[in-house]
């Protein structure tokens, strides 16, 4: 009995050791004012953000420093994602990771070059030892940048705990200057059964919003009966940005008893995409506004929740009041305050709910396939999160449509089209689109006569011919010309139809380092690695795109040596 209590007080400690950590214990990651364009928890496309975006004034280059000693424990460089991206292991447990930056700091950045030489790959992904690169609290680490799918220069920063689960880093003592309260822009009511409705209607519910006198809001009365549910349309500021941010706890109370809760303290990467159960996604796709719904349906982990509040549904009985208490706060405490009242009215002679008839079901339980001549589809077991009645459409030129982006996948769904009917297969892709817009690349895995992909959206689709070629145009240096005084090279590339798949540059027939950014469609070799030679160099450059279409540019360019 000794040993048990003793491991499970252990256990207890490591579960609870991060709201015991002290204050002084992280620094700051960058030693300028620290003002968010993102919150952790912050509501992404199909996603939480799992850290925090902090602002670097618009430009790339701050120092970014190791916010506690550690070692670095991996390094990965990708095109998209993060791009630049390095995490630190501190003796605590907990890890840090500092992404979408411009370099590393010389000791680093002379270890990652090693390896990409050696891989002959810009993307890579590392993972040193404990004794290859040590740093101390405070040492600077990296330099901040707007590398990967950053939409602009700033640093993306986490603390994760020992099992690489994301954590709020404000609950560490990272301060952020905050006296606003969080703004909602609208509140819904959902009917959550057949037999539910609001004020008559078998829809969800937008609510009119007034507020009073002392800042908090109260909604319009509405006549309801039957399991019903809120949603939410809300967002918070800090002192010093405009940006629209995540919230920190939502919670509710019905006549006065807790009945839900949220918190975004922390969460897994493995239940991340369960973000397309919490919000009406249908409402989201369709109007670009993400609601919250404040209930916990089926098929929904989530671990934000706090399910000693329960589960968030509103039972409303005929002739009896009700009133809903929903608080919405940000991390320092500043509380928004909505009163919704409730009264409930059995309509006398309710209308049924009229639904959409199809031959086809989606369930959570089951896979789904569907083949015709010249198209397969298979929707795989929990891809969908309750029963869909699938809108299967055969479309003119062996093209089908899928349902439509108002219902969420969570699992890929698998797309196999028939390629005997076309001219040039090798170069065919599976490509989605609408009316309005070009296709967009899915795929092009080739098996035999079959051409096959994976999407996790549905919509329309269609067999697609690419049969151009990536374009590659140099940017700051010409044919033959002389280009002693360039610290870089730099090459434009371009695929408008399937993108870029594979680039490879040589300088005189050695792999030359070629950094690719997608947003600027730049590759960038840097003179520094001593690739080049004085006198005359031979430059070629391959560039791939996704059906294998491919491109080669080749140019002379003359060099001095450079002495320091």
């Amino acid at each position: 009995m000794k040993y048990f209590l003793l491991l499970f007080f252990s256990f207890f400690l490591t579960l609870n050791s991060w709201s015991q950590i002290a204050d002084n214990y992280f620094t700051t990651p960058i030693k300028i004012p620290l003002i968010l364009s993102g919150t952790f928890g912050e509501l992404r496309s199909n996603h939480f953000h799992s850290g925090l975006d902090i602002k670097t004034q618009g430009t790339k280059g701050f120092d970014t420093h190791s916010i506690a000693k550690g070692y670095v424990s991996r390094i990965k460089i990708s095109e998209g994602g993060y791009g630049k991206a390095i995490y630190i292991k501190h003796p605590n447990g907990y890890t840090s990771v500092y992404a979408h930056l411009e370099k590393f700091a010389p000791k680093i950045q002379s270890y990652v070059k090693k390896k990409q030489y050696t891989k002959e790959s810009y993307t890579i992904e590392l993972y040193p030892k404990a004794n290859e690169l040590p740093v101390l609290k405070d040492e600077i680490v990296a330099y901040t940048g707007n590398s990967g799918g950053s939409g602009g220069p700033h640093l993306h920063f986490e603390i994760r705990d020992a099992q690489s689960r994301p954590m709020n880093p404000m609950l560490f003592g990272i301060d952020i200057e905050d006296t606003k309260k969080p703004l909602v822009k609208s509140v819904w009511l959902y009917p959550l059964t057949q037999d539910s409705h609001i004020n008559g209607q078998y829809k969800p519910y937008r609510l009119k919003i007034t507020t009073q006198k002392d800042g908090t809001l109260t909604t319009s009365a509405v006549k309801a009966c039957g399991e019903i549910g809120i949603g939410v349309c809300t967002y918070d500021q800090q002192n010093d940005a405009p940006n629209k941010n995540g919230i920190y706890k939502i919670h509710t109370k019905l006549n006065g008893t807790p009945n839900f809760e949220l918190t975004m303290k922390r969460f897994s990467f493995a239940e991340t995409r369960y973000i397309n159960r919490l919000l009406d996604y249908s409402y989201w796709t369709q109007n670009k506004s993400r609601i919250t719904k404040l209930f916990i349906e089926n098929n929904n982990p989530l671990s934000i929740y706090n399910k000693e509040y329960g589960n968030g549904y509103i039972s409303v009985t005929n002739d009896l009041s009700y009133t809903v208490n929903l608080s919405i706060s940000d991390i320092k405490g500043n509380t928004k305050s909505i009163f919704i009242p409730i009264t409930g009215e059995a309509l006398s002679s309710p209308d049924n709910i009229t639904s959409k008839s199809s031959a086809y079901f989606a369930t959570p339980e089951e896979s789904f396939s569907y083949k015709n001549d010249y198209v397969s589809f298979t929707i795989p077991k929990k891809a969908v999160y309750e029963s869909v009645p699938l809108q299967i459409i055969d479309l003119p030129n062996s093209k089908i449509q899928i349902h439509d982006d108002t219902v969420p996948l969570h699992k890929y769904m698998n797309l196999s089209f028939s390629l005997e009917n076309q001219l040039l297969p090798n170069q065919c892709y599976i490509g989605t689109y609408t009316d309005e817009k070009r296709p967009k690349y899915v795929g092009a895995k080739k098996i035999k006569n079959r051409i096959t992909a994976r999407t996790r959206t549905f919509g329309k689709f269609g067999v697609f011919t690419d049969s151009i070629a990536p374009k590659i145009k140099p940017v700051n240096f010409s044919n033959k010309k002389w280009i002693s005084k360039n610290n870089t090279l730099k090459i434009w590339i371009e695929d408008l139809q399937t993108g870029i798949k594979n680039y490879k540059a040589t300088i005189n027939g050695t792999f030359a380092l070629m950094e690719y950014d997608y947003k600027t469609n730049l590759l960038v070799y840097d003179f520094d690695d001593g690739i080049s030679t004085t006198g005359e160099n031979n430059l070629k450059v391959y560039v791939e795109d996704n059906v294998g279409n491919n491109t080669i540019f080749e140019a002379v360019f003359y060099r001095k040596q450079q002495t320091n």
